[in-house]
């Protein structure tokens, strides 16, 4: 049972479970009904593709470079079924095509654009040398297309955005940052003999850890003067959704050598895109 789960963990599953249940909050929070039905499954299949092709060239580079770094179990996941992940990508890619097909106009439109955005992306990172600058983008960067693709994709078939909206998703965006930052810092504490190439390393811990802080301030304050001046109680509740998810995060990383056993700190974190299924 434990090795289907860890299988299940490697595949990106619970990010896409995540991405789908955020975006069903997002649907509700916009008062669209309907929305169309493909656009969660479309999400979902979307990020599964992204996040398994950016690790398969992850694990391709690493086999080119030779770099003699170690790697991750995850990454050890993919090196060793690389083969049968490019099948599995190919196919879901072809579903994905199909379903085009049903999708509204207005969303085809938006995926094309910002999938364009996401391939452009991860063949940059795959070109690009090991310590090239623009690599410490990649947080920053990977927490706007994640958060715009739960967002937008709902936003397109709406004729209004309020303020409501946006305030929450730029604390979504903070949420995701403040999850890949953590995820950098905890991943250097993982390795300290690891020359790895993040946010985390440049920065130094200290000052990333501040920016964490800071984050989750931001993102709490911002929850709870959504509470006091959005006047959908749904609206309430999902900031207070986004406001413990951040504080999730938070708990983490202040107990780095507790939540680092066993790589608890990957699974809670990203565990906490679960959340919104609370308001559900």
């Amino acid at each position: 049972m434990l090795t289907y789960i860890r299988t299940v963990y490697y595949l990106s599953f619970p990010v896409v479970i995540g991405a789908v249940l955020s975006n069903r909050m997002v649907i509700r929070l916009s008062g669209v009904d309907p929305v169309h039905w493909t656009t969660s499954l479309m999400l979902a299949l979307v990020v599964f593709i992204i996040y398994t092709v950016d690790r398969l060239l992850d694990v391709r580079k690493y086999a080119m470079d030779s770099t003699g770094q170690r790697l991750t179990e995850r990454h050890r996941f993919h090196y060793q079924y690389a083969s049968l992940l490019w099948r599995l990508v190919a196919g879901v890619a072809v579903l994905a095509v199909i379903l085009l097909f049903f999708l509204p106009p207005a969303v085809i439109r938006f995926g094309l654009i910002l999938g364009g955005i996401c391939v452009a992306y991860v063949g940059a990172v795959f070109r690009l040398p090991a310590r090239h600058p623009a690599l410490l983008l990649k947080e920053p960067l990977v927490a706007a297309l994640y958060a715009t693709g739960v967002w937008g994709s709902v936003w397109v078939q709406r004729p209004v955005i309020t303020y409501v909206d946006l305030t929450e998703y730029l604390m979504f965006v903070g949420i995701a940052f403040q999850n890949l930052l953590l995820f950098a810092v905890m991943e250097q504490l993982e390795t300290p003999d690891q020359s790895l190439f993040s946010l985390a390393t440049q920065w130094g811990s200290e000052r990333c850890n501040m920016i964490l802080r800071w984050l989750t301030i931001a993102i709490v304050v911002a929850g709870l003067l959504l509470c006091f001046l959005a006047k959908d109680r749904f609206a309430q509740r999902s900031a207070l959704v986004l406001v413990l998810m951040s504080i999730a995060l938070y708990g983490i990383q202040r107990y780095p050598a507790y939540f680092l056993k066993n790589e608890r700190y990957r699974w809670l974190g990203d565990g906490v895109f679960w959340m919104p299924g609370l308001v559900l």
